[in-house]
């Protein structure tokens, strides 16, 4: 019997950030795994973000990915949650401890002793490479806690953005309880932010979409944001100053915040779920102290939370808007990302691979 699973897929070699295909080896399903071949696998921002050191060194080749979907293939002795044929994703982790307090209870992105275990690029003794390898690949095995089930009435390529642009944006709206009414603020439509927009519509609030691409409005429109504003000089904001709810940040760069915060009423809430290199963004507390805004930041969503999404938008049918690409076009689509050219949320067909 095989100790490992044989794997191909796209991987970094070096912070150039340029993906080569790579034969490797993931660890053979232990009683509790699923095996998962991947159909579809998304690209996200922090993909570019690691495999270029932004948020630190990295151990190479290393391959990025935490927006899967696909089919299970097999399942360990134990397994009880999925059986072979069954739709399956994995987003950003794939393990925690799962004693604290925190796993207990759902925010397993919060574990309080190992810290969770990302999908890709995570320390992990059962890997062969040492490190977690993600779902820019053929398949994956990961402890079935840790995968999604996805419905029937969802196609996979739709599901995949899910697991990571979904629940990242989904979890700091329901955390403020949102309610129909609410004027929402999303700041940067990308890949997370037109998903924030079309969930926030979901639950009957009118969202108004801060951004600085002017060629985005038609399509920003559509998602269903009552108002878009292109933000081409700082004076753009400042009619809009307490006039917000609540505002979310996709902007995965460091970017002048002040105007963009001073948007929220008093004593009402800022999210930043975009995290910029290194993780620094610049707040003057001098401002703060003035526009009463509280600043917080947001991860993902916890396994629950994640299924929850998942449900949720399969239910009431709000799918990503996607562009479907081969895996030889990975590094192609990775430069359009960064140069803002995506509309909105590239997805990878694995069967390319």
């Amino acid at each position: 019997m095989s100790t490992t699973t044989p794997s191909k897929g796209y991987a970094g070699k070096d912070e150039s950030g340029t993906l080569e295909l790579w034969n490797f080896e993931r660890r053979s399903l232990t009683d509790h795994d699923i095996l998962i071949e991947i159909k579809y696998s998304g690209i996200c921002h922090s993909d570019i973000h690691t495999i270029k050191g932004h948020w630190g060194k990295q151990k190479y080749p290393q391959v990025p990915g935490h927006e899967i979907a696909g089919i299970v293939t097999a399942i360990g002795k134990n397994v009880t949650k999925f059986k072979v044929g069954d739709r399956a994703g994995v987003g950003c982790m794939v393990n925690s401890c799962m004693e604290c307090d925190s796993c207990k209870s759902g925010e397993e992105q919060h574990c309080e002793t190992t810290g969770m275990v990302g999908t890709y690029g995570s320390p992990e003794k059962s890997s062969p490479t040492g490190i977690t390898q993600g779902g820019y690949s053929n398949n994956m095995v990961v402890t079935e806690h840790f995968a999604i089930k996805i419905p029937k009435n969802i196609d996979l390529q739709y599901a995949a953005p899910l697991l990571c642009a979904g629940i990242t944006t989904y979890s700091p709206l329901i955390k403020i309880k949102i309610k129909k009414g609410d004027k929402i603020g999303v700041v940067g439509i990308g890949g997370l932010g037109h998903m924030a927009i079309k969930l926030a519509v979901s639950k009957g609030a009118e969202v108004y979409a801060f951004t600085t691409s002017p060629s985005k409005v038609t399509d920003i429109k559509g998602f269903g944001a009552k108002e878009v504003i292109v933000v081409d000089t700082a004076a753009k904001l400042k009619p809009w100053f307490g006039k917000m709810d609540f505002m979310i940040s996709t902007v995965p760069y460091a970017y002048e915040m002040f105007d963009y915060i001073s948007c929220v009423k008093p004593y009402g809430y800022f999210t930043q779920v975009g995290q910029p290199i290194n993780g620094e963004l610049m707040i003057n507390n001098t401002n703060m102290i003035f526009n009463r805004v509280n600043f917080n930041g947001s991860l993902i969503g916890g396994i629950p939370e994640t299924q929850e999404v998942m449900d949720y938008c399969a239910a009431h049918e709000i799918y990503p808007q996607i562009q479907i690409i081969k895996a030889d076009e990975i590094n192609e689509a990775w430069q359009k990302v960064v140069n803002k050219e995506a509309r909105y949320r590239y997805v990878i067909d694995a069967s390319t691979m």
